[in-house]
């Protein structure tokens, strides 16, 4: 690996096993040993034994230690790696050096990935608590929204990496996101808290090298039992957190791992999705398949009696993640998560994201009835969230709130031909016809409770229709809720 002539490789014997453990950059504190699992911390050219790290649950992601990239013209390689866990599932970190002799982090996000650097401030940190979901704050003088506020635990490390929070210690993890797609991330796990900044990241554009071997993956493969009925599952993707079992419909939590104890939940009255499950096809020139499928209700936040429901497919592609393709009788649509947060106006009417400024539609709760597939976060059905949709003539934007997460994402209509197209299901084209004149959208949700008070309720709010998509007003949702990091 190349570096920077003012960095130098030091290597000694773990003080647990006596294995060999690197340091590749004076930056790093502490190491996993990949012998013994234990946590080595560096004192100038001493080593220290303060403990056994847990064993990496395997997320299948194919990533791994030494890989190799480019980001912004400076190649940089990935030498250790963080597992945490909160209530809304665990994700991975990648610790990378760069070949200036800087670190990164290589961090999932929204189902995607956020390549951050570390960033100073001009003045202390606030505590935690003094930020609020869905308020503004400015750091470094540049305006963020607090997107979350959450407790989370470092549950498993490996390689070479900066100072650590305690093992399974909860701490504070705040995250902010701007108007112009950046994403500040303040971790409590050390004082003073440490603080990164990134942009979100396709892994393609990385130009990575040094990837699991694909064979070696397709032939391990993750293959377990129903909980409920016994039934062989077969999980397909790396960040699965949550699975349905396709003989009883058991939907099932995989976001402690397979091999740990598995929650799940029966679901009665299967809905049956126009678009099967595993099918492939050409969306906005890239080819997705469809790996995951739910049913969402919507209702008035005054009148929950006034319901309206709708359809999303959850679409993969290994090289650009996940969107979501929306299913409403006004509509079709295709939506993505975002990286960034709007600025809203005081009345949360009009936001403005990414040069365009959008129109809110129509405010409401929305819960998740039933699912199929496979997911990348851990959802459940009943989850419930508070929405806003925005739009300016075809273009989407649309919110999703709980106490402790608001999530956004962005997107614009599809034709219901195109879609019938994409799929080969041109013998079917009659049950893709949609009104196709309204802005639309879908919602996924991530927990949540009531809507804050003084909410904008929507307007021509329709009862569930029977077959095919569900009657819903103009401007349905189209966010993603999801772990964020």
């Amino acid at each position: 690996m190349a570096t920077s002539n003012t960095q130098r490789t030091y290597r000694a014997p773990c003080p647990g096993c006596g294995a060999p453990v690197e340091f590749r950059s004076a930056q790093s504190t502490h190491a996993v040993c990949g012998y013994c699992q234990s946590t080595v911390v560096r004192d100038g050219e001493t080593l220290s034994r303060i403990g056994k790290m847990a064993e990496l649950f395997d997320d299948h992601s194919p990533l791994q230690l030494m890989a190799s990239g480019r980001f912004q013209g400076e190649g940089f390689t990935l030498v250790g790696r963080l597992q945490y866990k909160s209530a809304n599932g665990t994700w991975t970190e990648w610790h990378a050096l760069l070949n200036d002799g800087g670190t990164a982090w290589l961090a999932e996000d929204n189902g995607a990935y956020v390549m951050a650097i570390p960033v100073s401030t001009q003045r202390e940190v606030p505590a935690a608590e003094q930020f609020r979901v869905g308020a503004t704050t400015a750091i470094n003088g540049k305006s963020y929204t607090v997107a979350s506020n959450d407790q989370v635990v470092l549950i498993a490390a490996q390689g070479e990496l900066p100072k650590l929070p305690p093992l399974n210690e909860p701490f504070a993890q705040v995250e902010l996101r701007s108007e112009d797609d950046e994403v500040l991330s303040v971790d409590y796990g050390s004082q003073p808290p440490q603080l990164s900044r990134g942009r979100g990241v396709l892994l393609e554009d990385l130009s990575l090298t040094g990837l699991k071997d694909e064979s070696a993956k397709e032939t391990k493969g993750r293959q377990f039992a129903c909980p409920n009925c016994g039934a062989q599952i077969e999980v397909k993707l790396e960040g699965t957190k949550s699975i349905t079992c396709g003989s009883c419909n058991s939907l099932i939590d995989l976001s402690q791992g397979i091999g740990k104890e598995l929650r799940h939940a029966l679901q009665n009255e299967p809905v049956q999705p126009i678009i099967p499950l595993g099918s492939v096809g050409q969306l906005q020139g890239v080819h997705w398949q469809v790996v995951g499928f739910q049913h969402r209700l919507g209702t008035e936040p005054d009148d929950p009696d006034e319901h309206f429901g709708w359809d999303e497919y959850l679409l993969f592609n290994a090289k650009r993640g996940f969107s979501f393709l929306v299913d409403s009788t006004e509509g079709w649509s295709m939506v993505k998560p975002a990286t960034g947060a709007p600025k809203l106006s005081q009345d949360m009417k009009v936001a403005h994201y990414l040069g365009t400024t959008y129109q809110q539609k129509y405010a409401y709760k929305a819960q998740t009835t039933y699912v199929a597939g496979e997911f990348y976060w851990p959802v459940e059905r009943g989850q419930t969230t508070f929405n806003r949709d925005y739009a300016k003539g075809k273009a989407l934007l649309s919110m999703e709130e709980t106490p402790r997460e608001r999530t956004w994402s962005v997107g614009s209509q599809v034709e219901s031909d195109t879609v019938a197209s994409a799929f080969k299901l041109d013998g079917k084209r009659d049950l893709f016809k949609r009104g196709d004149a309204a802005p639309t959208g879908a919602g996924a949700g991530c927990g949540g409770d009531k809507p804050p008070e003084g909410d904008q309720s929507m307007e021509n709010v329709f009862k569930e229709a029977d077959g095919g998509a569900r009657k819903m007003p103009e401007g349905t949702p189209e966010n993603r809720g999801s772990r964020a990091r």
